[in-house]
């Protein structure tokens, strides 16, 4: 950028200094300082020629300046070099001193660079011719087109706008006004990441462009997906995503979400099934509509719409095969037809602020696998599944859920794949191959078509590839080329074309040629007819009226719809209608119970109905009985009559428990009886009768066992009710449970019988007794313990010391028992106790002591249960045991009574845990 500075000097004979300086970005840069004194006479004037040195470029700046004027010109000569001088002119009005005036000319060729994730553009200044006549009342108005004239506004420093045909003026300060034009150059095209062709933005000046890439993401088949910035990766998750929503959020509710759901029997890969597309208050969703197809509805906050629809700063409608949702204030679209979706943004609305499952846009893919908190996954197909969204219609789902991961592309069984994906990389795509990349896309096909061989999913990599090429203007009739499996059928009415029109010309919208290069494949009317209008889905031949019928009608044609005479006028709404006239016809009454007016077409006139007579029975008052079951309703109508008469009949069957039966079939009542149904008549009822027999029972049961009735069965059951004990004799005990009995030949075993959980258990206890010596009992003292078993006598003089006495015996602890017998301690033996008179206290004193476990460690054991599982148990197991003093009772009844109830508890315990099972 060049740059000139000029001051018209005074009216006096000081010198006049010149400074003249210039920079240049690239190359080299000449600097020239003059300064000498301004020659005197009546016009006095300096000039000032500055030269630049550039690759090869030449800027020369003159300026004359008479007494009462000022001349400025500014030339620049530049060569084929990329870096071009522009030259700024800067005019500052004369002012009345004898100061000396400087004059500063300087020069500045530097490449400004607009920087996105498309391209640069450079914006240039170039040279302007500018020549102004002042005087010192006159100079330059900010914000005025005139080079001269008094002033009407003023400006602050630093203060811009623009003139004209993208000219901007400046204020510099003390009224120097700099005027800037702006040249554009055609910056040079960068290279996306996506692989797609970037498209030219316009500055925000409105007057210079630049290159950017376009936001565009896509997803089809099952599904695969390609970020904004070009990543490829397929996902299997059957749950609803966060396609894009913005990180920062600027757009009020704004997003784009995909349902998809599981499109194979055996729940391996997904397809998509509805897009969601929110933008303030409006909820737009394309839902496809049969699987696998391009049939899809569209509803917007849960009704249904009419294409095309406009409401709140949305649109949508028909694109081809195509459901497009365009947003214009954000230069956005969607675009959805069952089987794929793509999604284009501007980047210079949603660059670096959006995440979801299409990535972040900011041409780099390094950061497409961004998690909801900004962490960047290993892999996108874990990325994917961290965009769930909550959906009251899958509660299966939920964010957080473990990643769902993707099939192998590798099949059970050596696969081939279609020969459907082979045309993707061969000639029939060859001229989009220098556009966008196929192998991608390739790669999609072949796992579509071995992971799924029965759907044909693979026609829609093929689908999808043609689409972003028509986008870059690349064509592809492909369809044909794949044997009738990618075939699309069209409306009779309509033609399939691989290349028709984004928007398709109608006799309502404008008839200017369509400039845009961009096609999309789909149904389209036939050449030499054209659409009517883009909600009235008829091809006409001329531009005439189509009404409900949806038959095309010219200017000035008369017919007859819907029962009115109509007309086609050119103008207003088109068609114009007045009801259709009939001829009169005689009155007729219907008279009669059911009878009631009909009008039948009349062949002559579709229009006028004849009136008739016509017979309805949900007319009559009488209505027909309800019958009970065993009868059935007969009606007949009696000649002239409409309406008929009813009487309950009888059908000849049996009725038991809501239930008809015919005769000679059997009939259930219960298990005790055996009954069929006869073909006598109960005169009374009028139904048939019912003939039973009892089936006998058998009542006999085994000891042990009482029958008892059971529901549902005739006879009852045998259930056991007491245990049955084999004895050692060879004899049967029979024992009611919670009883015990000692052998009749043996006290020292004992029977009993216990119910836990209600299954009889009987076992066999064997009493071990202590140690006994004869010899030391007194004579006559020999006696036998409670339990009849065990023989003991009074008090030896040398009496049994505190000692640890082992037994074995079995286990049981709430149900389950021990398999063996388990060794087991106990302390037994005698301890000093005395009761002695005080005649101090004039009372007994009692000294008690007792023979207790001193030293315990616990042990484990293996239970088994009645219901087959085993379970550890632990008990204690006396290691030591000595005597201790203890507190004596009070009263010589409680302890006897004590005494009495200890040796019965400690005999039921002994009992109960030599209990074992009699299966075992």
């Amino acid at each position: 950028t060049a740059s000139t500075t000029v001051s018209p000097p005074p009216v006096s004979t000081s010198p006049v200094t010149v400074s003249t300086s210039g920079v240049t970005e690239t190359g080299s840069t000449t600097k020239t300082t003059t300064s000498g004194p301004t020659p005197s006479g009546p016009t006095p004037h300096s000039t000032t020629t500055v030269t630049e040195t550039g690759s090869p470029m030449t800027t020369t700046a003159t300026r004359t300046t008479p007494t009462r004027s000022t001349a400025i010109t500014t030339t620049m000569t530049s060569g084929p070099s990329s870096i071009e001088s522009a030259a700024i002119t800067t005019v500052s009005p004369p002012s009345v001193s004898t100061s000396i005036m400087p004059v500063t000319t300087s020069g500045t060729t530097p490449t400004e660079s607009f920087t996105t994730t498309s391209g640069t553009t450079s914006r240039n200044f170039t040279t302007i011719t500018a020549t102004t006549i002042t005087s010192t009342s006159e100079f330059f108005s900010p914000g005025s087109t005139s080079t001269s004239g008094p002033t009407a506004t003023s400006s602050s420093p630093g203060e811009s706008w623009w003139i004209c045909d993208c000219i901007k003026a400046i204020c510099i300060e003390d009224n120097i006004i700099q005027v800037v034009p702006v040249i554009c150059n055609p910056p040079p095209k960068p290279t996306c990441a996506n692989g797609l062709s970037p498209v030219q933005v316009i500055d925000e000046d409105g007057c210079c462009w630049h290159w950017e890439c376009d936001c565009y993401c896509t997803g089809w088949g099952d599904p695969h997906y390609m970020t904004f910035d070009g990543l490829y990766y397929s996902y299997q998750g059957n749950c609803t995503y966060v396609l894009v929503e913005e990180i920062y959020k600027k757009v009020d509710n704004f997003g784009v979400y995909i349902d998809n759901y599981h499109c194979d029997t055996r729940d391996v890969v997904s397809c998509p099934r509805t897009l969601i597309v929110r933008h303030e208050t409006q909820e737009v969703r394309i839902a496809t509509v049969k699987p696998n197809t391009l049939q899809v509805e569209v509803t917007v906050n849960k009704q249904a719409v009419a294409l095309p629809y406009k409401k709140f700063g949305l649109s949508i409608y028909e694109s081809g095969i195509n459901r497009v949702v365009e947003i214009p204030e954000l230069k956005m679209n969607v675009t959805y037809n069952g089987l794929s979706f793509s999604i284009r943004m501007p980047y210079s609305l949603f660059g670096n602020n959006t995440h979801g499952q299409c990535g972040t846009c900011n041409n780099n893919t390094a950061d497409d696998c961004m998690l909801p908190n900004g962490n960047i996954a290993e892999n996108c197909e874990t990325m994917a599944d961290h965009w769930q969204v909550v959906d009251p219609s899958k509660p299966q789902c939920s964010p957080g859920l473990i990643p769902t991961k993707a099939p192998s592309t590798t099949p059970t069984q050596p696969c081939k794949e279609s020969s459907i994906c082979e045309l993707l990389l061969g000639s029939l795509f060859e001229p989009c191959h220098g556009f966008v990349q196929p192998e991608k896309y390739y790669a999609a096909c072949v796992f579509d078509s071995c992971v799924l061989p029965n759907l044909d999913l693979e026609c829609s990599s093929l689908q999808t590839y043609a689409a972003t090429c028509a986008d870059q203007s690349v064509c592809i009739d492909w369809r044909s080329h794949t044997n009738g499996v990618c075939s699309y059928k069209c409306p009779s009415d309509k033609e399939y074309r691989a290349c028709g029109p984004i928007k398709e010309i109608t006799c309502k919208s404008s008839q200017q040629n369509e400039t845009s290069t961009k096609q999309v494949e789909g149904c389209f009317c036939p050449n030499g007819t054209m659409l009517y209008d883009s909600g009235v889905d008829v091809c006409v031949k001329t531009c005439g009226c189509v009404g409900v019928d949806k038959i095309p009608r010219e200017f000035g044609e008369k017919f007859t719809v819907d029962c009115q005479d109509c007309i086609c006028l050119e103008g207003g709404n088109g068609i114009v209608c007045e009801p259709h006239e009939c001829a009169k016809q005689n009155k007729t009454s219907c008279d009669g119970e059911g009878f009631y007016e009909v009008n039948e077409v009349n062949s002559e006139d579709s229009c006028c109905p004849i009136v008739t007579c016509k017979c309805n029975t949900s007319l009559c008052t009488s209505k027909a009985p309800k019958c009970t079951l065993g009868f059935e309703i007969h009606s007949h109508i009696p000649s002239g009559q409409c309406c008929p008469v009813y009487q309950c009949v009888p059908k000849r069957v049996c009725v038991h428990q809501n239930a008809e039966f015919l005769p000679n079939s059997s009939v259930f009542v219960d298990k005790c009886q055996n009954c069929f149904c006869t073909n006598e008549v109960n005169v009374s009822t009028q139904l048939n009768i019912i003939s039973c027999e009892h089936i006998p029972c058998n009542t006999y049961c085994e000891p042990g066992y009482e029958r008892q009735p059971v529901k549902g069965e005739c006879c009852g059951r045998c259930v056991q009710t007491k245990c049955v004990i084999h004895t050692s004799d060879n004899s049967d005990l029979i024992l009611s449970p919670g009883e015990f009995k000692n052998d009749p030949y043996n006290n020292c075993t004992l029977y009993s019988c216990v119910n836990i959980h209600n299954q009889l258990i009987s076992s066999t206890s064997e009493i071990t007794c202590p140690a006994f010596n004869e010899e030391s009992c007194k004579p006559g003292t020999i006696t036998f313990l409670p339990n009849g078993c065990c023989r003991t006598c009074a008090p030896l003089d040398s009496p049994t010391p505190c000692s640890v006495r082992q037994r074995k015996d079995f286990i049981v602890y709430k149900g389950c028992h021990s398999v063996d017998r388990v060794v087991m301690t106990e302390c037994e033996g005698t301890c000093g106790t005395s009761s002695l008179y005080s005649a101090e206290a004039n009372s007994m004193d009692h000294s008690c002591s007792c023979c207790r476990e001193s030293r315990t460690t616990v042990r484990e054991v293996e239970l088994k249960c009645p219901t087959g599982h085993s379970v550890s148990h632990k008990y204690i197991y006396v290691e030591s045991c000595s005597c201790q003093d203890t507190e004596c009772s009070s009263s010589q009844s409680s302890e006897l009574q004590s005494t009495e109830e200890n040796d019965k508890a400690s005999t039921l315990n002994r009992i109960k845990r030599a209990i074992s099972l009699t299966a075992k």
